[in-house]
């Protein structure tokens, strides 16, 4: 059983500066511009992947769509994604958007309805800014690659920012995994 001196430590909070945030919208927006593959939409994962999702979308002048994810609400994505998925059959590419994948959990059940729903995995691909390179999940674009088993920092985006520390350390600690 872990010590609580381990369980209970405040986690290291590293905000990223709106400019490094910026610097990583851009690098990625360059990486899907270059690639042949082009979606036809942009899907911003909510919460964290809406602001990045909105920045794609501009800076590649392609649609977006937005589903949430973050409520934890059982089923309240699916009829969404549902539909989403009826687009991927008909030939519509994809671009699912998030901020981090961090454990991979968020991807792995988007996927999961998405093929439960009859979606077309050749017109699916998934971007983030920051790639946890040991999560259980693989993306197709990321602007950058971390590794959890040496990274332990808790990142704050810009917009999470807004938070108090201890509501950002509640949220960091409500998954122990991440940062043990």
């Amino acid at each position: 059983m872990p010590d609580s001196a381990t369980t209970s430590a405040a986690p290291v909070l590293n905000y990223i500066a709106y400019e490094d945030f910026l610097a990583k919208v851009r690098g990625l927006s360059r990486t899907l511009a270059a690639d042949s593959w082009k979606p036809d939409f942009i899907i911003g994962i909510g919460r964290g992947g809406l602001v990045p999702a909105v920045y794609i979308s501009h800076e590649l002048q392609v649609p977006m769509l937005s589903i949430d994810h973050s409520s934890k609400v059982p089923g309240f994505a699916d009829e969404l994604l549902g539909k989403v998925a009826g687009k991927s059959a008909d030939g519509t590419r994809l671009l699912f958007v998030d901020d981090i994948n961090d454990s991979g959990g968020t991807i792995v059940y988007i996927r999961k309805l998405l093929a439960d729903f009859g979606c077309n995995k050749e017109n699916l691909r998934f971007a983030v800014l920051m790639d946890n390179c040991r999560s259980q999940a693989r993306v197709d674009y990321t602007a950058e690659v971390i590794d959890r088993a040496q990274d332990k920092r808790w990142f704050v985006f810009p917009w999470e920012a807004v938070m108090t520390a201890d509501t950002l350390a509640e949220e960091a600690q409500a998954v122990p995994e991440r940062l043990a």
